[in-house]
């Protein structure tokens, strides 16, 4: 399987639901934008780790993980975003105590937020970035960045042609939820052909 090293790029908050972030990751050696949504939680828990500044009083749960594991010799040597279903993305921890390599099955913000933590490197099969991936093509961009995206109530009606420039008007906007929806309206589409 063909393995497509990413690097966190930031969090951004989702401007259409409460409580929602976009975890944007980018591809290490290509121009390519993974966008996953969060909960507050993860997002936190991920920008703590992004910040060496931030000091806790108590750890968050992924710190307590961390803790635990260089405690009894457990190190995390990668995470792998194995596959994405329904948009929903699937992970993988690759762990290692005693030389023995274990997989254990994770959800990507957790993996991600370990993986900070270990300074673990990220990767996602080549296929997630196929189907999930963006690219962010400043030709087809609109002059004002600054238009409020909305999110249309039914997609079925756009084309792919409009689908695709909704989803790098969005982008522009950092709008990264609504691009996960029209992304998501395309895959549907292209997997019922």
């Amino acid at each position: 399987m063909n393995l497509v090293k990413l690097h966190v790029n930031r969090i951004s908050y989702s401007q259409n639901q409460s409580g929602a972030y976009a975890l944007i990751l980018d591809e290490a050696d290509g121009i390519r934008k993974l966008p996953v949504i969060i909960g507050e939680f993860e997002a936190q828990s991920i920008a703590v780790a992004l910040d060496d500044d931030v000091q806790l009083q108590r750890p968050f749960t992924h710190d307590l993980f961390c803790n635990f594991s260089t405690r009894f010799d457990i190190t995390i040597k990668r995470v792998i975003i194995q596959k994405l279903v329904d948009g929903v993305f699937y992970s993988s921890l690759i762990c290692e105590r005693d030389k023995i390599e274990e997989i254990i099955d994770s959800r990507t913000s957790d993996a991600i937020s370990l993986a900070l933590r270990f300074h673990a490197p990220i990767f996602a099969h080549e296929s997630v970035l196929q189907k999930a991936a963006v690219v962010i093509d400043n030709k087809s961009l609109d002059a004002n960045p600054k238009e409020q995206t909305s999110e249309p109530e039914d997609l079925s009606h756009l084309s792919e042609e409009e689908l695709q420039a909704s989803i790098q008007k969005a982008l522009k906007k950092e709008d990264y939820e609504l691009a996960v929806k029209l992304r998501d309206e395309i895959a549907k589409r292209d997997s019922s052909k």
